[in-house]
């Protein structure tokens, strides 16, 4: 089975109030997550929709798992530098601390877990904002959270699901 992910994250200031947001969509159906910070930043937010949708796999049988981000942040991390900074002692090329480094690591954390169950997981940049839907359902639950506004999350079947097209 495929599993297909769309994250985001939202803060209201850098730091402020922020939002996260997970999408998680099978063959049969689709669950939203999302949950707020009171003081965070849109990078927290980012990786902890990646983290939450990839940790409420831990009881799905899946084959792959699709994840879509908006964070060039967040795709760049997980496949161009994270090996990079476990090795040089999570510091960057210029010899600093990572930062968000203990979200950085939960996320690395739940990949290796997928992995070691047989799971592929691949990383794919989307663009925000140019009509993607499930991105942009995912940037309207992250922008609520770090609202504190009402938002109602779905979870059920597939084929009732409106935000698909």
């Amino acid at each position: 089975m495929k599993v297909t992910i769309y994250t985001d994250g939202s803060s209201r200031g850098n730091p402020g109030p922020g939002g996260w947001a997970a999408i998680i969509l099978t063959d049969e159906e689709v669950i939203e997550l999302g949950g707020r910070e009171d003081k965070t930043t849109n990078n927290r937010m980012e990786l902890l929709g990646a983290i939450e949708g990839l940790k409420h796999l831990s009881n799905k049988e899946c084959k792959t798992v699709e994840v879509n981000t908006d964070s060039e942040y967040v795709k760049k991390g997980m496949t161009e530098w994270i090996d990079g900074w476990i090795k040089k002692g999570w510091k960057t090329s210029a010899k600093k601390d990572v930062l968000n480094k203990d979200l950085w690591q939960q996320l690395k954390h739940e990949e290796d877990r997928l992995k070691e169950k047989k799971v592929h997981v691949t990383w794919k940049y989307v663009q925000a904002h140019v009509g993607i839907p499930l991105n942009e359902r995912a940037d309207t639950i992250a922008t609520s959270c770090a609202d504190d506004a009402e938002v109602q999350l779905y979870r059920g079947v597939r084929e009732s699901y409106t935000h698909l097209a």
